[in-house]
């Protein structure tokens, strides 16, 4: 759906006002439909609980039970997924402690199953760190505009809303980036999922799907370059682990260099992480921290999630251009700027002092950097699906999509 654009910050103000009130009105007409309590891990309990912070916006399929939470207060998150309705499973991972905890000056970690940050996290052209300080995590800091300032409500419907959000960051070369960010999600029908994918569903497989497509416009007077540094937009979406999830992400056996950078927490322990035929198998038990990335000439423009227990297949699939420039996300200014990954996967764990943020995983995909002129945009599309349902049925879907069976997964990891 396309976004109306707005001249005046009290035009736009007035639609926030009113698309607020139509919003109230919607949650109270649904407010018998809504229990006072759910168990916890339901889509339901998450509901309850982001309404008390929130007027978070329900926004459902067109055929089916499949349904999302989506809040603009935060910064546009998508925070959680059902494919069977308020007492079904919920899919993302929502921070319950951090919503009335101080904030924190490095991140605040509220969750969300699909969320926009922008890259590069280091390098010579970082955003989350000041010229001249050293890349350590004390000096580490998230800019507001994508950890804790609301973003602007423009249109929203039923099965789809729109947001966008204005900002100046100052990256490590000094450079100010004046950028316009904006977000359109949307619900995608049964018949949407099934194109998608090449599949085909059957009443034995409950599904929910959405699409984001992400965009950033350089508001400046001049272009953003080599040499300036520049922007990208990063999808990262944080699911629940068990000891039985382990997630897929296939690759191109012929390509430059090693098929993964697996080091960027320190290197991953082998029984993790296991290689065969074009598929990276990484286990997203939430117990050992670790990330890995697939460069551009390695990386497909899919990747996902099998849980072994319950029998749920996640699939993510995005924007990737083998021939585009991506950028080195990495905390050094050592490595060329210019050569970095396209798709990422990341296990939580606990840290070196026994804290432990999550526990959660993560799939992530980035845009190629926005070497953008002023008024010009790069748009990034990320989509998020998953299926419930009979195992057996789910299976062959796995089968569909990724070309491998359960039984490759069970003797990987």
């Amino acid at each position: 759906m396309t976004a109306n654009t707005f001249t005046t910050l009290g035009a736009a103000a007035i639609l926030y006002m009113l698309a607020g009130c139509h919003q109230s009105t919607n949650q109270q007409s649904n407010k018998d439909t809504v229990e006072a309590s759910y168990q916890k891990g339901t889509f339901g309990y998450d509901l309850e609980f982001l309404k008390q912070h929130d007027s978070v916006l329900i926004l459902s399929s067109p055929s089916g039970s499949g349904q999302i939470l989506v809040s603009p207060k935060y910064q546009g998150k998508v925070f959680t997924s059902t494919a069977e309705g308020l007492q079904g499973a919920s899919f993302g991972w929502v921070n319950y402690e951090a919503f009335d905890a101080p904030l924190d000056p490095h991140m605040n970690a509220y969750g969300g199953e699909d969320r926009l940050w922008l890259g590069p996290e280091g390098g010579p052209f970082s955003l989350y760190f000041a010229e001249g300080e050293e890349m350590v995590y004390e000096n580490w800091k998230t800019p507001a505009a994508i950890d804790t300032e609301a973003w602007i409500l423009h249109t929203h419907t039923d099965r789809s809303a729109s947001m966008t959000k204005d900002a100046e960051m100052t990256n490590y070369a000094g450079t100010v980036l004046n950028m316009g960010l904006k977000r359109d999600i949307e619900m995608l029908s049964r018949e949407q999922i099934e194109s998608d994918l090449n599949i085909r569903l059957n009443e034995h497989i409950k599904p929910v799907g959405f699409t984001t497509k992400n965009s950033i416009t350089n508001l400046g007077d001049a272009a953003w370059t080599a040499e300036t540094g520049a922007p990208c937009l990063w999808s990262l979406d944080m699911f629940l682990p068990t000891d039985s999830t382990v997630i897929l992400v296939p690759y191109q056996e012929k390509g430059e260099g090693e098929v993964a950078t697996t080091d960027y927490f320190g290197e991953i322990e082998a029984h993790r992480i296991h290689y065969d035929d074009g598929m990276l198998y990484f286990k997203a038990d939430g117990k050992s921290r670790g990330k890995l990335g697939l460069s551009p000439h390695r990386a497909k423009a899919f990747a996902g999630s099998y849980d072994l227990g319950t029998g749920v297949l996640t699939v993510t699939t995005f924007t990737l251009d083998p021939e585009a420039t991506y950028l080195n996300q990495e905390w050094t200014t050592a490595k060329d700027p210019f050569k970095g990954d396209a798709v990422n996967a990341y296990n939580d764990g606990p840290l070196a002092d026994g804290g432990q943020m999550g526990p959660f995983y993560e799939i992530e995909s980035v845009s190629p950097a926005a070497f953008l002129a002023p008024q010009e945009s790069l748009a990034h599309v990320h989509n998020v699906y998953h299926f419930a349902g009979d195992k057996k049925e789910v299976a062959s879907l796995l089968e569909q999509i990724f070309n491998i069976q359960v039984a490759d997964i069970q003797s990987a990891l």
